[in-house]
């Protein structure tokens, strides 16, 4: 009851106005698209008539007054969708994109993860820049295997990799049967047991009698600070 008021008063506005000729045009569309409605409860839209109605609410305030065949909200949806679909579009890959890795780096770098566990991804990019192939820190760090062990390595690992260039240096007494004591200085290195050095001595001060075995301490010490 309310709509029909509405479309009476918008009638005789016009024609009060003195545009009876556009009023009239109007009431005669209207009629035939509620006779249209009324048999097409949905009726198909186009891809133009989507763009009209959108261009039409930029420009006029009122548009709503005069849209029946759909919602207001299903047009300001339809703009909503074109403007995801604009950046959308813009979004995409303008080349063919990265070119696959190769099954054969794939191979090698999980190999070399495997062998060196203490080797992170900077050190084999580097050995693989090395090797002459090309590929990025980031994508060795993606194809290197997940470890699922404890991040850091173990006791035993830094053993097995550094054996070589370890030693052990200890420093102890010995009593004699004379009821002296005697001051053992000893270097072994790890990887052979071997002796490198040891010296012997009946005391630590710096006296005619001895001191050696200070000296050599101090200067162990000194070597391995610096």
């Amino acid at each position: 009851m309310l709509n029909a008021i509405f479309v009476a008063i918008r009638f005789f506005i016009p024609v009060l106005g003195g545009y009876r000729h556009v009023a009239l045009e109007n009431v005669a569309l209207r009629q035939q698209l509620a006779v249209f409605k009324r048999d097409k409860t949905r009726p198909r839209l186009h891809r133009r008539d989507r763009l009209f109605w959108i261009a039409l609410r930029a420009i006029w305030k009122n548009w709503k007054s005069a849209l029946i065949i759909v919602r207001p909200e299903t047009v300001i949806s339809w703009q909503r969708k074109r403007f995801k679909q604009y950046w959308w579009r813009l979004s995409q890959a303008k080349g063919p994109g990265r070119p696959p890795m190769s099954a054969e780096i794939r191979k090698l770098i999980q190999a070399m993860s495997t062998a060196n566990p203490t080797w992170g991804a900077p050190r084999i990019h580097g050995e693989l820049k090395k090797l002459g192939f090309k590929i990025s820190e980031r994508t060795v760090l993606r194809l290197m295997p997940k470890k699922t062990g404890k991040p850091s390595q173990t006791w035993m690992t830094f053993l097995r990799n550094h054996v070589g260039q370890m030693v052990s240096v200890d420093f102890f007494t010995v009593a004699t049967i004379q009821l002296r004591v005697l001051y053992v200085f000893v270097i072994l290195a790890h990887d052979r047991r071997r002796v490198l050095h040891f010296n012997v001595d009946r005391c630590l001060d710096g006296t005619a009698d001895g001191g050696s075995v200070s000296r050599t301490h101090r200067a162990s010490l000194h070597g391995a600070r610096s």
